[in-house]
């Protein structure tokens, strides 16, 4: 029985096929090539080598004859070992042995035997359907030349490429500033901030909050906790009006537990705002300061919790109201 079949279904997916006792076929990839000087373009093919050193049995074969045949491992063996004494004793003969689409074997004058491949067929089957072809080179034809001629003959692409080079350049630049500059300094932070404490000023935060409140050490923390920020001097025209009213004031008592709603350098501010509180029903007093500053209180309590209570129904209406203790 000729076996050469098998062989060729098997070569198509692996890369070495061993017949017992003959040889191995192993398949050798090659990449796609061009031979200039025929200008014949070849496409990826897996030829064909022997090597008759690997006459071991590696179950390849016989298994596949066995499986196809449908008969047991034993009779493919004997099947195999048939064919290969059938064609050894045919090349002692001097004759050539053929195996289709394979290549054929002989026994040369040195008595080596001697292989010759198929070089039409193609086991690769990633190359399935691809035939070499040949193809002349066009005269005078130039890849680069044809490149620099596409960009030549299109001024607008390389004006408007230039264009937003030059926008980018500039406004990068832009941007990296605006973003770090307010991250590494404090250029843009202001030092003084300004409130509407009084619809006739505004209001004046003392410079050093520290010097003003020596006299407040003693205090608890949440009692000399200042809501607002550093007082700032008072604008050359009146801030706007508030548009709304705080609610009535709790019933105000005498005690040492001032509710202090604003600090000016300016006396006259400080009694503005102290005639506005006196209108809403508060007993507002003047304070002078150690620093030369009016504090104008709203009214004195007994304890803390009342303070509290005035102090967060004043601040709506006078931001940076604290508490004091005289």
């Amino acid at each position: 029985m000729d076996i050469t079949a098998f062989i060729r279904e098997l070569l198509f997916g692996y890369d070495c096929v061993i017949v017992p006792g003959f040889g191995g076929f192993i398949g050798n990839r090659i990449p796609a090539r061009i031979d200039e000087r025929t200008w014949t373009f070849y496409p990826p093919v897996k030829q064909i080598s022997f090597n008759r050193n690997l006459n071991y049995n590696d179950g390849l074969l016989i298994g596949k004859i066995s499986q196809a045949c449908n008969i047991s491992y034993v009779d493919a063996r004997s099947m195999v070992d048939d064919f290969v004494s059938n064609i050894r004793i045919r090349m002692v003969r001097g004759e050539t042995v053929l195996f289709d689409h394979i290549g054929s074997f002989c026994i040369n004058h040195e008595s080596n035997l001697q292989f010759e491949p198929d070089m039409n067929t193609n086991y690769d089957l990633d190359s399935y359907g691809l035939e070499s072809f040949q193809r002349e080179p066009r005269e005078g034809y130039d890849v680069r030349k044809r490149l620099f001629r596409r960009f030549d003959k299109d001024p607008e692409r390389r004006t408007s490429l230039r264009k937003i080079l030059l926008r980018a350049a500039v406004v990068i630049p832009i941007l990296a500033i605006l973003v770090l500059v307010p991250l590494k300094t404090n250029i843009f932070k202001t030092k003084v901030e300004t409130t509407t404490m009084s619809p006739l000023t505004k209001a004046e935060l003392e410079n050093n909050k520290i010097i003003v409140d020596k006299d407040l050490a003693g205090e608890l923390a949440a009692e000399e906790e200042i809501t607002g920020s550093d007082e700032a001097d008072p604008g050359t025209g009146p801030p706007a009006v508030p548009s709304s009213f705080p609610e009535a004031p709790l019933q105000q008592s005498t005690g040492n537990i001032l509710v202090i709603t604003g600090s000016f350098r300016s006396e006259n501010n400080a009694a503005s705002q102290a005639g506005e509180l006196n209108s809403e029903g508060y007993s507002a007093e003047i304070i002078e300061a150690q620093n030369g500053f009016y504090r104008v209180s709203a009214l004195r309590c007994n304890d803390m919790d009342a303070a509290e209570a005035e102090k967060d129904r004043l601040i709506k209406k006078y931001p940076g109201t604290w508490i004091s203790r005289r």
